[in-house]
């Protein structure tokens, strides 16, 4: 059984030295963590990343920075709940667990990293690069690597992938990454487990996977600290953070619910079809008579969508608290999401499905999906061969633009691809189409 004492450590990645017990302060370690997310460049990159519809022109629809401010807004709220609900049952609580009361904080932090590894081109883009392996010129390289480091590759995975950037010692940066809690860390992993024991679907915690080979190592330090309870060691499986849910269900509740607001604003789906949707979950009697007061159509999804996620909110924090045994005990093999009441439950099934059928299979999004695969996986067979040969001109030019930050003297050929991927899955959508192509000749760089 995990314990919240242990879960809520303060200890951070690469100061462990430094480290003197849990303190309660004004400005606790847990915000500290919030505002070296926010101030980071990572972070910053997300505003020119995909969340699901191409970068706008003259209509606004959220990117990875604003979505990402966005689950950080109600995973705090998901968290402080939880903390009130458990102050009104001990009021002693604050003594015998005094970090409770941060949990809100913790969960903003680890809502504001969750998509920091993320590469352009939303989640086609973490596809592209691992189709560069199965498909294309990567296929190569299957016998220079371990079984376990190809399984990192040929299924690339973004929540991995945030991890190494927020704990990998890149040159120049300093020894201990965004030297983050390791509450927090352990937080943003939704899937504690390697790429070996990944995409499970059985079990909530190995859908997918959460940590490279590379980070392996630290992952188990993390899980160490946290008191997580250990599955098995080979291929190596953790259950969850119990804050993973609530980071999970405040991911859930803003892109269900804030897509259908874009897809308005994009005209892909009629006010009424949203209002069909969002009208059930506001679970407002009198939600119809405050609507016929507004005349725009925006202005009346604004309303249906601020009411929705706050029933929503309710709704997961209610589960979470009432499965509290359960998932502290690592048995709860299910998203909040999934647990919550009729007729909200169904409401959300039906807007999962006419995501996948309206939005996701939109052809501007499949469009840049595409293009996705083109521009990723073209950047990887240059950049590739470049840095692992290095036995040209043209190669040693191509290595030239690679940043520093992303370079290494191990001849590993695993840590050199490794190198490679951190430089172009941190691109942003625009970086990487000029980039793109300027390498293929398609344009060429100005002089200013």
């Amino acid at each position: 059984m995990m314990n919240w004492e242990k879960l809520l450590s303060s200890k951070r990645w690469g100061n462990e030295d430094r480290f003197i017990g849990n303190q309660k302060e004004a400005r606790s370690e847990f915000q500290r963590d919030y505002d070296r997310i926010i101030f980071s460049s990572p972070f910053r990159r997300l505003q020119n990343k995909t969340q699901v519809f191409p970068l706008p022109g003259s209509v606004f629809v959220h990117n990875r920075l604003t979505h990402s401010l966005e689950v950080a807004s109600v995973g705090r709220s998901l968290g402080a709940i939880f903390y009130n609900k458990m102050r009104a049952l001990d009021a002693d609580i604050d003594e015998s667990c005094p970090l409770l009361c941060e949990i809100g904080n913790i969960v903003a932090s680890a809502c504001l990293a969750h998509d920091l590894g993320n590469p352009a081109f939303g989640h086609s883009g973490e596809s592209a690069i691992s189709y560069y392996f199965t498909n294309g010129d990567g296929k190569a390289y299957q016998k220079q690597v371990s079984d376990a480091q190809w399984e990192d590759l040929i299924h690339f995975e973004g929540n991995a992938n945030a991890l190494r950037i927020l704990t990998h010692p890149f040159a120049g940066k300093g020894t201990g990454g965004f030297a983050l809690t390791y509450a927090t860390l352990a937080a943003i992993a939704k899937y504690p487990c390697s790429s070996q024991a990944g995409h499970n679907k059985q079990n909530i915690f190995t859908k997918k996977y959460g940590f490279f080979q590379s980070e392996e190592s630290g992952f188990v330090k993390i899980a160490s600290e946290m008191g997580l309870i250990k599955v098995q060691d080979s291929p190596l499986t953790y259950k969850r953070h119990p804050l993973v849910y609530l980071v999970e269900a405040a991911d859930d509740i803003c892109y269900n619910i804030i897509d259908l607001e874009d897809a308005h604003r994009l005209k892909i789906l009629t006010y009424k079809e949203v209002e069909t949707l969002l009208l059930p979950l506001c679970n407002d009697d009198n939600m119809m008579a405050r609507l016929s007061d507004i005349e725009d159509d925006d202005a009346k999804i604004t309303l249906m969508r601020a009411k929705s996620i706050s029933t929503l909110i309710g709704q997961c924090s209610n589960v979470f608290y009432n499965e509290q045994e359960s998932i502290l005990s690592g048995n709860f093999n299910k998203s909040l999401m999934d647990q919550i009441d009729e007729p909200f439950l169904s409401v959300m099934k039906e807007i999962e499905r006419i995501s996948i059928q309206k939005i996701y299979n939109y052809s501007s999004v499949v469009q840049i999906e595409v293009a996705g695969y083109k521009v990723m996986g073209g950047l990887l067979e240059e950049f590739i061969p470049a840095y692992l040969h290095n036995d040209s001109k043209y190669h040693k030019k191509l290595v030239e633009l690679i940043p520093k930050q992303f370079l290494t003297n191990d001849k590993d050929v695993y840590t050199r691809i490794q190198c490679v991927l951190d430089f172009v899955s941190g691109m942003t959508d625009i970086y990487a189409v000029e980039l793109f192509r300027k390498i293929k000749g398609i344009s060429f760089p100005s002089i200013s």
